[in-house]
């Protein structure tokens, strides 16, 4: 009885320290879940009673008319396109980059030198779109930017892929590398000993070593970016691009094609939610789909 006794008190524990984490969750990702309804409805506001459960209630139901604006356009097979091809090419080349800089950083010996190059890498991450756009800016303006002879870069939409992928990588491979980075430090010294006692060159022990220990890192990122390919960053392709119109054959994506969509009614909330609703369904495949094909291959790097 008493070992039973012992067993619950310490069930009660565990229960009460997950709680405050499972009410966030509850609030933050789950309840809020109950708009999807919104998606497949003509949802309009009644200012006499804004209250959003009143709404949802009131509104009618339409199918998937809301689903359908995504495609009618003349403009939805250049959105799809940027969509998925800026977010494989970047997935891509994220993760060569970001594996490469962690090997790097890896070899440094002096730790002060480590913390400082890990810092210079790891704080673009923090910096908002916002910002970025001020410093892209900096360079490409008109007439005082750095690099204003060269293009009139905002009404030229050859370079922009080049510098979109530049300024990804420049705020994104920092988070990237920390984590493989981390990973590279768990692998036993040991290994890299004997094989350099058995001749084996620097880059020898990276291909045989380095890479293969932190393998599972390497697909565990490579799942949850796949099912983030159907989504952009509203803040980069907006804000650093300054919204400009003749850019819009190479910057718009699925998020900017559904802002400017609102702008032109303003009451269409349900289009909004059909597309951010849209982009999920089509993530959680992709990462169904890549979780699958993983473990064929290597069960034992495939998330489950």
């Amino acid at each position: 009885m008493s070992m039973f006794s012992r067993k619950n008190k310490k069930i009660f524990a565990l229960t009460m320290m997950m709680m405050p984490g499972f009410i966030w969750l509850l609030l933050i990702r789950y309840l809020p879940m109950f708009g999807i309804v919104m998606s497949f409805q003509d949802y309009t506001i009644n200012y006499r009673n804004p209250s959003l459960l009143s709404n949802i209630l009131n509104s009618p139901f339409n199918g998937l008319n809301n689903f359908r604006f995504v495609f009618q356009s003349d403009r939805a097979l250049v959105m799809i396109r940027n969509t998925l091809g800026y977010n494989a090419l970047w997935i891509v080349l994220t993760m060569v980059v970001a594996v490469a800089f962690a090997v790097m950083l890896s070899e440094i010996t002096r730790p002060l030198l480590a913390r400082i190059y890990q810092t210079l890498m790891f704080f673009p991450y923090f910096i908002s779109w916002v910002v970025v756009a001020y410093f892209v800016y900096a360079f490409l303006a008109p007439t005082y930017g750095l690099l204003s002879d060269m293009s009139n870069w905002y009404f030229n939409p050859d370079g922009w892929p080049v510098i979109l992928t530049l300024a990804t990588l420049w705020k994104t491979v920092g988070y990237s590398c920390i984590l493989y980075l981390a990973a590279i430090t768990g692998i036993d010294r040991g290994l890299y000993e004997a094989a350099s006692i058995d001749g084996a060159t620097k880059w020898q022990q990276v291909w045989a070593i380095t890479i293969p220990s932190i393998r599972p890192m390497i697909i565990i990122l490579f799942i949850m970016a796949v099912g983030r390919i159907f989504n952009a960053d509203f803040g980069l392709f907006y804000t650093v691009t300054r919204d400009s119109g003749p850019l819009y054959d190479v910057t718009t994506v699925i998020d900017t094609y559904v802002y400017h969509a609102m702008l032109g009614s303003a009451t269409e909330l349900g289009m909004s939610t059909a597309a951010g609703f849209l982009q999920n369904l089509v993530g959680f495949f992709c990462i169904m789909t890549a979780n699958t094909i993983v473990s064929k291959i290597d069960n034992e790097s495939s998330l489950f």
